[in-house]
C-alpha cells in the first residue's frame, strides 16, 4: 500500500530549494495559478508555495488555497516525475471555489507529469 502522508522532506523548507526551482523552470499555468517544476537529485516530488498577501489578502483564505494545493499534491504525490514544484497563487485563484481549484490542480499536475518532447 503506498504512503500518501506529506512528510517533511516533501516540502520545499530553504530559500535555496526555491531558488533552485525559479532559476529553469518547466511552466505549466492556468489564469489561476501557476506551477513551477524542476527536476531534483531525489527519488521523491517535493512542493513548495509562493502565496503572496497581494494576490490573496484575507489570511483565512490564502490557508484554504494552500490546504488545497497540499491535499492535491498529497494525493498525486506518485504519479508525479521526481521534480521540485512550486505553486504561485493569482489573485483569480481565491474566487474559484474547492471543487474548482481542485479541477485546476489535476489538469496542471496531469500536464506536468507528461513526458516532455525536449
Amino acid at each position: 500500500m503506498s504512503n500518501y502522508a506529506f512528510r517533511r522532506e516533501l516540502r520545499l523548507l530553504t530559500p535555496e530549494h526555491y531558488r533552485h526551482v525559479f532559476q529553469q523552470a518547466q511552466r505549466a499555468g492556468s489564469p489561476h495559478l501557476t506551477i513551477l517544476a524542476r527536476n531534483n537529485q531525489l527519488d521523491i516530488p517535493r512542493l513548495g508555495m509562493a502565496v503572496p498577501k497581494k494576490q490573496i489578502k484575507l489570511a483565512v483564505d490564502r490557508n484554504r488555497f494552500k490546504r488545497l494545493v497540499r491535499e492535491s499534491f498529497r494525493l498525486h504525490q506518485h504519479t508525479l516525475p521526481t521534480q521540485d514544484y512550486v505553486v504561485i497563487a493569482k489573485k483569480s485563484a481565491n474566487e474559484l471555489t474547492n471543487d474548482e481549484l481542485n479541477q485546476v490542480l489535476n489538469k496542471l499536475w496531469h500536464r506536468l507529469s507528461r513526458p516532455s518532447r525536449g
